[in-house]
């Protein structure tokens, strides 16, 4: 028989992967580029921290608790930081267009 943490570990651990299936949907259907960038780093930061916390249930030690914590804010990090950078880099090549295009009459 399964134990209550096994039972709360499978529901997290399903609990992140729909935000998982929910980002990759939200990359696929979102219309803009800034709307996707927001749709995979929620959807994945959440789906990844459903699933550490899943993980943290059955894990066996402190340690491993430590280091699925450490990656999570490591992702956290990353994925804030890539959809700042794509995001502006994004907003600059607009304004560039639109100088090169002259203003609008």
């Amino acid at each position: 028989m399964m134990s209550i943490y096994e039972i709360l570990s499978i529901l997290f651990c399903l609990i992140g992967g729909f935000f998982f299936l929910a980002g990759t949907l939200g990359l696929i259907r979102f219309p803009d580029t800034y709307c996707r960038l927001h749709a995979l780093t929620k959807a994945d930061n959440l789906g990844l921290g459903f699933i550490v916390i899943g993980l943290i249930f059955v894990s066996g030690s402190v340690p491993e608790v430590i280091k699925l914590s450490l990656i999570w804010f490591l992702a956290l990090v990353g994925s804030s930081s890539a959809c700042y950078f794509i995001g502006n880099h994004i907003h600059l090549l607009s304004k560039v267009r639109e100088n090169r295009n002259g203003p609008d009459i």
